[in-house]
């Protein structure tokens, strides 16, 4: 978590995505402890309860959850849960969009496939 804190979305929810980033890189494994809303307050200096929101969040899908009076641990399955969602946003904000102005500029399925394999290479 070494990421810097930026004006572009909420604070809470760029903590989230920091820590959804770490366990899709393998920085946070199942089953691990994640920092605690003081520590990640410190490190970023920003009020705990704006740290404790982001985790909540992470809690609230089922990705990390709480041992009482331990702290919170990344779930079982939070990386494949993750992925999932990341895959659905993707394809929301990056492919729906694409394939709308492809359409609006007459490329070809088999056109657009191309332009991609074209770039990739």
């Amino acid at each position: 978590m070494n990421e810097q804190l930026s004006d572009r979305t909420s604070i809470y929810l760029q903590i989230s995505e920091m820590i959804e980033t770490d366990i899709l890189r393998g920085v946070l494994l199942e089953e691990e402890q994640v920092p605690s809303t003081n520590e990640l307050a410190r490190l970023y200096t920003i009020n705990p309860a704006t740290a404790g929101k982001g985790v909540n969040l992470l809690v609230d899908q089922g990705i990390l959850y709480k041992k009482r009076g331990i702290g919170m641990f990344v779930a079982a399955g939070a990386r494949e849960k993750i992925l999932r969602k990341r895959r659905q946003a993707f394809v929301t904000t990056h492919i729906a969009p694409l394939l709308a102005e492809a359409r609006s500029l007459g490329i070809t399925r088999a056109e657009l496939i191309g332009m991609i394999k074209e770039e990739q290479s």
